[in-house]
């Protein structure tokens, strides 16, 4: 883009003392601009598409041949001024994901005789020895050496962590969600769980369809009308000139400009509303899309638990068991434990340190606080008589070796996840699906929480792919999740959408659209915006053509020549991208 402009001005500023410098100037640009348009029209026809490259290339090359040199080198400015914005767009999204892309592991704690080494995932061998600390992701398949708790939701979409004894096996792509664990290697870094998740992308991505671009719709109805008005003038007239005057009238300047301004509008709006869309053709699906999948863990609902519940044993009160089960659960990192401790917290109650603390992995705590002896831990036995109900997550509490109390715990759903769904529908969304990993009791009590049309339960990465498949024959498909099962579905999508303040590396790289902040809401509020810059996008392309018609009707009657009609397709242009330009309203509170 610098190169055609700096020849243009290179060339108005010789045209008065040198002229043949100046149209050589002016040549060199509309080379310049020829070869990108048939690199662009010829890319385009490979992939079986026509668009406004058509009608950019036969104006160069008309207006070269006719001496209006002046005139092929402004429609060169153009034509690369609107490619360069749109990879702008697309480049400043991807700058912005760089943030969220750094879970996937690269290295590997590997333990030998030597000590303890960091490698690269290739240099790892099935059978060798790994260290996986806490707050990490397992990095290949192994088999566990000593026992831990992991964080399973992005593989399997159980929000609540799951506690694994010595020699049981691990997947890639989990979270160790408490001290160092040892694994012995069963895969590859090629083969693991992980890797085979990234290759399951890869092919849907590579199967998924593209829909047709915005500009290309446009141009497959106006490049005919201009070339047959162009032949007709030369024909009734007898003069090339006026045909080629009409040529340049109609290059769609609106089409490559206005176009790409209205849609980069929508991006940069969306981006500030805490949705990165990572171009033009996912914002321009966004707006059509009407069936929406939606995962539940992390999506729906918070992806960790709370306390739902609370059964008191006769004479037990409330605020001293929580006091007790918070002061001992502050020496545990566990996920349970930390959310214990914020509910002791968040009623105000004072918290004491505890001594004597024993814990056992996938069991429970004990230890005594304030000179009594507390445990809280896993069920034993049946419900007590004064409980009466039952949660993902049941965490008994004794204290002196008596039965307490008996916390409910539950992944909640998010309280905004009603709002937004209604908010789609209003906005044109017709079916809303759920599609989680999770158990068939939760998922359904979820979608009945926010009213969606159908749950599918229990699916692994394939089912949800599938899912995908089926529903994109009846239209386009908006996907959303936030873990590495759901990349698959993400990629198969028209509109992949990840929820990248807590998703991994392969859902945010799968995706067309990224939810920056950790809330659904600004799900709706990227599909309202995605609607409002297509509408932009329309009517400003509609203005433009409208006026570029009439000024194409100008010069068939012999009313502007070649350049007299470039520089007046600039006002056209102007006009058209101010009109995009204008910024849209909020509909979405």
């Amino acid at each position: 883009m610098i190169v055609t402009v700096a020849t243009l001005i290179f060339g108005l500023v010789l045209s008065g003392a040198n002229p043949l410098a100046a149209n050589l100037s002016w040549i060199f640009g509309a080379g310049i601009g020829f070869a990108l348009a048939t690199g662009w029209l010829i890319r385009a026809i490979r992939n079986r598409e026509f668009g406004s490259d058509a009608l950019a290339v036969i104006s160069i090359l008309a207006t070269v041949l006719t001496g209006e040199f002046l005139a092929a080198s402004v429609i060169s400015v153009m034509l690369a001024s609107g490619r360069a914005l749109e990879r702008w767009a697309e480049g400043r999204a991807r700058h912005q994901l760089e943030a969220l892309l750094a879970r996937a592991p690269r290295v590997a704690h590997r333990l030998s005789a030597n000590g303890l080494d960091d490698v690269l995932l290739a240099q790892v061998a099935i059978g060798d020895r790994l260290l996986v600390r806490g707050g990490e992701v397992v990095p290949i398949d192994g088999t566990l050496q000593t026992e831990g708790t992991f964080d399973e939701s992005a593989l399997t979409g159980e929000p609540l962590p799951r506690w694994r004894a010595a020699g049981e096996t691990v997947a890639s792509g989990v979270l160790n969600a408490h001290g160092e664990v040892e694994l012995i290697t069963t895969q590859t870094a090629e083969s693991s769980t992980y890797e085979n998740l990234i290759r399951l992308v890869q092919q849907a991505q590579a199967t998924s369809a593209n829909g047709v671009r915005l500009a290309n719709v446009w141009a497959v109805r106006f490049v005919p009308f201009a070339l047959l008005l162009s032949i007709g003038t030369w024909v009734v007239t007898g003069k090339l000139s006026a045909a080629v005057a009409v040529i340049v009238a109609a290059t769609p300047c609106p089409l490559i400009l206005a176009v790409p301004v209205a849609i980069i509008a929508g991006m940069s709006k969306s981006a500030a509303n805490g949705a990165i869309i990572k171009g033009g053709a996912a914002l321009e699906q966004l707006a059509s899309a009407e069936t929406v999948l939606l995962d539940k863990t992390g999506t729906l609902t918070r992806g960790g638990p709370e306390i739902a519940d609370i059964a008191l044993a006769p004479g037990a009160t409330e605020a001293e068991v929580l006091a007790l089960a918070g002061s001992l659960e502050q020496s545990s990192p566990h996920v349970v434990a930390r959310t214990i401790v914020a509910a002791a917290k968040n009623r105000n109650l004072e918290l004491t340190r505890a001594s004597n603390v024993v814990e056992q992995h996938g069991i429970g705590l004990t230890g005594t606080v304030d000179g009594k002896q507390v445990e809280v831990g896993q069920p034993r036995g049946g419900l007590p008589e004064w409980c009466n109900f039952n949660h993902s997550l049941l965490v008994y509490i004794w204290v002196d070796e008596k039965l307490q109390a008996v916390l409910g715990l539950d992944d909640p759903v998010r309280e905004e996840s009603a709002n937004t769904i209604a908010s789609m529908r209003r906005m044109g969304i017709n079916r809303i699906l759920i599609i989680s990993g999770d158990r068939k009791a939760t998922a359904d009590a979820v979608g009945q929480a926010v009213g969606a049309d159908e749950v599918h339960a229990e699916c692994s990465p394939e089912d949800k792919l599938r899912i995908v498949r089926a529903e994109s024959e009846h239209g386009k498909v908006i996907a959303v999740g936030d873990g590495i099962n759901d990349a698959p579905a993400l990629a198969a999508a028209a509109v992949g959408v990840a929820m990248g303040a807590r998703g991994s590396t392969a859902a945010s790289e799968a995706a067309d659209v990224v939810i920056v902040e950790d809330s659904i809401k600004h799900l709706a509020t990227s599909i309202d915006i995605a609607k409002q810059a297509r509408a932009r996008a329309l009517q400003s392309s509609g203005v433009g053509m409208s006026l570029a018609i009439a000024a194409m009707l100008a010069a068939s009657v012999g009313f502007t020549n070649a350049t007299e009609s470039a520089v007046l397709q600039e006002f056209i242009d102007a006009a058209a991208i101010l009109w995009a330009l204008v910024p849209s309203r909020n509909r979405i509170e």
